[in-house]
This record gives structure tokens, C-alpha cells and sequence, in this order.
């Protein structure tokens, strides 16, 4: 982990509006930016919303998102922009609308392909503005510079990471989170709490972040129930909107580890939804982190209202039942994974070395699998 002076570089979006009722601030800073033929890349729910961006002109609204991206998802919306010759893109919805609309800004008339742009800074550059208004409370991805699509024929989370893909502006209302479904306010709310956990806990934890990291775990230990119990409390969302957006400045200089690496392969073959896949492995990747991060770990568990231990299986218990009391279904055997699959998941999980290099205690494939058969 590093130490107070240690170098760290910074990328946030050179504007954020955020606060109640704030959505049509997209389409006025649009206005103002002479955009004429906006494009939104949304979800079918949020197709229907879009008119409270108040947007210029004769926006385009692509609304075919069924779940999280896939390699014909972008395929699709990326021939849509080229068709339809748009000239700013707005990712609304959850993480996935903003992570394919971080792609069309950059893929159209760039003759890269998206294979030619997976890993870290690989693309050429830009020409379309990106404004990301997010209506969940989950991936922080308004104030990030990746993009994570499925590979159908790999049956793997590809990762694209560029500075042109972050966001000319950033608007986050958490009004448009009221009235979410609980399953969906509790597994979203769990990925922000694990973005900013795994990069509490990484090798390459740093001060300036722990700052943000710390007060996104105790937001959430304090708005997540609250917001899943009653779905229209302002406040919980605002909370929640809060902790969403610090794990997500996370990401940026520090990234996930193992948490999200061992979770990534639920999602790329038996499309378990990301947050619901990140609450499943939290408990277990925590208790195994433990030894290494023992003050670290105290810290997190004090911040979420738990108990406070050090002790791998007390940490495990603690933040087991937490996530079972917000509803998490904690057993892959759930989600209709087979048992017989899960040495490739382990191996799959154990390639991803992006995530887990930063992991603060080396997992390996075995660990991965051992972590796989306690939560069958």
C-alpha cells in the first residue's frame, strides 16, 4: 500500500453537477455545446425516461440493452451512431448503457475495431462529447475511463480503458433511483461498496483514495437498507448515489482486485448480474484478505455498523449475514452455475491479473476454487 507522498494521478471529469432534480442539466449543457442529433445509449426500462434530460435537437434514442453488454450489443449501437450521424453521446441507465456509450464516442470512424482497443489505452482518440447520467446507485462508471463488455464466443469480460472515454460531463440526480426494485437497489449498492472495499484493501491503496473509500463504506452502511426497505426515501438515495460516485473515483488511479476477478466469470457465462455476482464473493474475498489487511479489515467492518474482528471466519460471518439481511441470494447454485464447471471458472478467474495483482494477499487458482465450493 502506499505511503502519504506516494505518486498518484487523478482523471475526473471536468464537470459534475450532482443533487435532486438535476437530469435536465444534460440536455442544457448540451444545448449550450450546439449539439443537434444527440444519441442515448440506454436500457428498455430507461428508453422511456429520457425526456427528463430535456435534450436539444433530434436526439436518437437506442434503448435495446437487455442486460449487460455484449460484443453484438456494441456491434449494434456502434452501426446505429454510424447511421445515423450523431454528433454527442449520453450514457443513461446503469453502468453498462455508460460503458457502451464511453465505446460509441470513440469506435465510429475511428477504423479500430474493439479488439484492437481492449486493455489500457489503446484508443486513438475521440470526436463525439460523452455526457453519463446515472439512474443507479452502483458502478460510479459517470466518472470512469473503462468500459467492460462480454466477449460471446471468449465467454469473457473484456476491459477498455482510455482517457477519451471519460466524460465531458457527469449528472448525477439521485431522484431517478426512486422507486427501484429492491433486488436491484441491493445488488448495485453492493458493487459500490465493493469498489470502494477492494480498493480500500489493494496493494495499491492510496491516502488521497482511502479518503473517498472509507466514506463510501460507511454510506452504504448507512443508506443501503435503508434505501431497499423503502424505495422512495430521498435521502437513502441520495446516500446511496454518494457512495456510488466515490467508488467509482476508485477506480480510476486504484482500481478492483480479487473480489471482482472471481465474481467476473458468473457474469460472462451464466449472466449473473454484476452486483449480484460481487455481493455472492464479498464475504469470502474479505475473510481471505483479512491476514494481510487486519487493521484495514476492522476499519471496514466498523464503518458498515458490523462487528468488529480481524478473525477470517468472524469477518466471513459478519459480513455474510449482512448481505443476507439485505436479501443477497448467497449460493452460486442459485444462479444455475454446474459444480462440474467450477475448476475452469477458478482458471478463468485466476487469468484475470489485472484485478488480481492488486489483491493485497495472492489468491491462487486454488484459493479460487476453494472460495467457489464454499459459496456453491
Amino acid at each position: 500500500m502506499n505511503a502519504l507522498g506516494a505518486p498518484i494521478d487523478l482523471i475526473q471529469p471536468p464537470r459534475l453537477i450532482f443533487g435532486r432534480g438535476t437530469a435536465a442539466e444534460a440536455g442544457r449543457w448540451l444545448a449550450s455545446h450546439g449539439i443537434r442529433r444527440p444519441m442515448v445509449v440506454t436500457d428498455t426500462f430507461n428508453a422511456a425516461r429520457v425526456g427528463g434530460l430535456d435534450l436539444p435537437g433530434d436526439p436518437l434514442v437506442w434503448g435495446d440493452l437487455a442486460g449487460e453488454p455484449t460484443t453484438d450489443d456494441l456491434a449494434r449501437v456502434v452501426a446505429a451512431a454510424e447511421q445515423a450521424g450523431v454528433d454527442a453521446v449520453i450514457g443513461f441507465g446503469g453502468g453498462s448503457s455508460m460503458d457502451l456509450a464511453k465505446l460509441v464516442a470513440v469506435l465510429p470512424g475511428s477504423g479500430q475495431s474493439f479488439s484492437e482497443v481492449v486493455g489500457a489505452e489503446r484508443v486513438a482518440g475521440r470526436k463525439l462529447p460523452i455526457v453519463q447520467v446515472p439512474t443507479t446507485a452502483g458502478t460510479g462508471s459517470e466518472v470512469g475511463t473503462r468500459a467492460l463488455v462480454t466477449d460471446v464466443a471468449a465467454l469473457a469480460k473484456c476491459a477498455v480503458q482510455s482517457r477519451h472515454m471519460l466524460a465531458d460531463l457527469a449528472v448525477v440526480d439521485p431522484d431517478l433511483a426512486l422507486g427501484m426494485p429492491r433486488s436491484i437497489t441491493v445488488a448495485t449498492g453492493v458493487d459500490a461498496l465493493a469498489h470502494c472495499v477492494e480498493a480500500f484493501t489493494n496493494r495499491k491503496a492510496h491516502p488521497v483514495i482511502d479518503l473517498y473509500a472509507l466514506e463510501g463504506i460507511r454510506l452504504v452502511g448507512l443508506w443501503l437498507a435503508k434505501a431497499a426497505d423503502d424505495g422512495h426515501d430521498p435521502d437513502a438515495r441520495a446516500g446511496m448515489a454518494l457512495a456510488s460516485l466515490y467508488g467509482g473515483y476508485c477506480l480510476g488511479p486504484v482500481n478492483t482486485a480479487g473480489g471482482h476477478a472471481v465474481s467476473y466469470p458468473l457474469g460472462a457465462r451464466y449472466h449473473v448480474a454484476h452486483g449480484a455476482a460481487n455481493a455472492l464473493i464479498f464475504p469470502h474475498v474479505l475473510a481471505f484478505n483479512a491476514p494481510a489487511t487486519p487493521d484495514r479489515t476492522a476499519a471496514i467492518l466498523e464503518a458498515l455498523g458490523l462487528p468488529v474482528s480481524t478473525d477470517s471466519a468472524k469477518v466471513f460471518d459478519a459480513a455474510n449475514d449482512w448481505c443476507v439481511r439485505l436479501g443477497c441470494e448467497m449460493r452460486m447454485s442459485a444462479f444455475g452455475v454446474p459444480a462440474d464447471d467450477l475448476p475452469a471458472m477458478a482458471g478463468e478467474a485466476h487469468a484475470i491479473r489485472r484485478l488480481l495483482d492488486n489483491n493485497p494477499r495472492d489468491l491462487a487458482e486454488a484459493d479460487i476454487l476453494s472460495i467457489y465450493r464454499a459459496a456453491f
